[in-house]
């Protein structure tokens, strides 16, 4: 706090990173040096996940080349490892591919849209996540049955999205544009006119998604008739939704009680007043299925219930691609990196370690499970994917200049939007990358159809 640092200076660093990196640099081959084969991924991104289910996060990549993409954040980052960086690093959200952004509830009940997905976030080029953005839009546009040049149209539109909105944060009072954008006017600044009726539809949609609503739907009723107490417990779904022994259970609650110290101590009393009605083991997303993830139901006032997310934290993928980081507990990692990024942050995220048995003592984050969480499904978007990559390049933006001072990024990027040299380079790296990733996705498939990679698609 005893330096300032100008305008002019932060603007002239972004101008000499600029110079050494130019923009047409990021239009380049899609494989890096360093990638390895994709059997040599699946079986590294496989380690120390729970055995019987390694079949089954196989078979949700093999989905689609989108869902592919989705779940190979580790391959990607080997591709971009040694590609053109401007070295201006950012808390990235390390897996910025554009499913990974959604609606969920402020701590005042309110929905904004945001990154919700921070797995794999740690410190790093902005790049990084830029240009998977770009590629996840192609992908997700050619899934959806868009033509090539509005897949292309899409990835352009977002990094041009993103320029402009860095380029207007950078120019607003520091106090300002820390909150900037935090609401449905993102529509309006990011020009996604398009997606107001998605939007405004996904709202009421997510605004029922709440722990009431998984206790309807999950949950069955039970009465202690000793104690007096009215209680749920989950409804097994496997394998989906399974439920765990009373050791197990137990190591969860132990692990529930040490989360409650790293969230703010104002919250640890509202968390102190709800009880532990039952946990369960719950299969979740692409990337992080085989992963120790639970469910648990806590009951609290007048028949009120809470159901929170404790879901095991590996280290983030992009790490081996990277510069040595501090060692921390990975849990929080991703929290910092959630309240480094987020506009807002669920108020019970927070991490703890829990003894899971024969794999020992693993680093959880522990959330709300249904947090008025909803979203726009970019695969489902033929008509309007330019308005949603305009969108996403907005939201990225924001998330970039909470840790990136956004006078150094505009000073790279230029404020001359006649010149799109920027997002010509990235838009045609997307399509090379995304025909990469197709690729890539057809040699998983034979591999499965040959025998030599096992994939459960029930």
């Amino acid at each position: 706090m005893r330096t300032y640092v100008s305008a002019e200076e932060a603007t002239a660093r972004g101008r000499a990173a600029r110079e050494r990196v130019p923009a047409e640099s990021r239009d380049r081959a899609a494989v890096g040096p360093r990638r390895p084969t994709v059997a040599e991924f699946i079986a590294a991104s496989n380690r120390g996940r729970i055995p019987e289910l390694v079949g089954l996060r196989v078979g949700r990549m093999l989905a689609s080349p989108f869902t592919f993409l989705r779940g190979a954040a580790g391959l990607m980052a080997a591709d971009l490892a040694d590609g053109p960086h401007s070295g201006l690093p950012a808390q990235l959200c390390g897996d910025a591919h554009a499913a990974n952004f959604g609606l969920y509830g402020t701590p005042r009940g309110d929905i904004t849209m945001d990154i919700n997905d921070f797995d794999e976030t740690i410190v790093g080029p902005w790049e990084w996540d830029l240009e998977r953005l770009a590629a996840s839009l192609v992908l997700a546009g050619r899934e959806a049955g868009a033509s090539a040049e509005d897949c292309e149209r899409a990835a352009y539109d977002a990094v041009a999205s993103y320029r402009r909105t860095i380029v207007e944060l950078a120019q607003l009072p520091f106090m300002q544009s820390w909150t900037a954008l935090a609401d449905a006017s993102i529509l309006d600044h990011a020009r996604a006119d398009g997606l107001v009726d998605d939007f405004h539809k996904a709202v009421k949609k997510a605004r029922k998604n709440t722990s009431a609503k998984v206790v309807k739907k999950w949950t069955e009723h039970l009465d202690d008739h000793e104690t007096g107490i009215s209680r749920h417990r989950f409804i097994n779904d496997p394998p989906v939704l399974t439920h765990v022994t009373p050791e197990r259970a137990d190591a969860v609650i132990d692990g529930l009680e040490r989360y409650a110290n790293t969230i703010r101590e104002s919250r640890r009393s509202l968390l102190a007043r709800f009880a532990v009605s039952d946990v369960a083991f719950r299969i979740v997303g692409t990337g992080s299925v085989g992963l120790h993830s639970y469910v648990a139901l806590l009951h609290g006032n007048d028949g009120e219930s809470l159901v929170l997310q404790v879901k095991q934290a590996n280290p983030s993928a992009l790490a081996p691609y990277l510069p040595a980081q501090p060692k921390r507990h990975e849990g929080e990692r991703i929290v910092v990196g959630a309240r480094t990024v987020q506009a807002e942050t669920d108020i019970l995220l927070g991490w703890t370690t829990i003894d899971v048995g024969d794999d020992g003592q693993l680093p959880f984050i522990v959330r709300q499970f249904r947090n008025l969480k909803g979203g726009i499904d970019p695969a489902g978007l033929s008509d309007d994917l330019d308005d949603y990559g305009r969108l996403a390049g907005a939201l990225l933006a924001r998330a970039h200049a909470r840790s990136l001072d956004p006078r150094a990024l505009a000073g790279y990027l230029g404020d001359d939007f006649d010149d799109d040299r920027l997002e010509t380079a990235i838009a045609r790296f997307a399509v090379r990358y995304a025909d990469q990733t197709e690729a890539d996705h057809a040699t998983l498939a034979a591999a499965v159809a040959a025998g030599d990679i096992a994939a459960d698609v029930s």
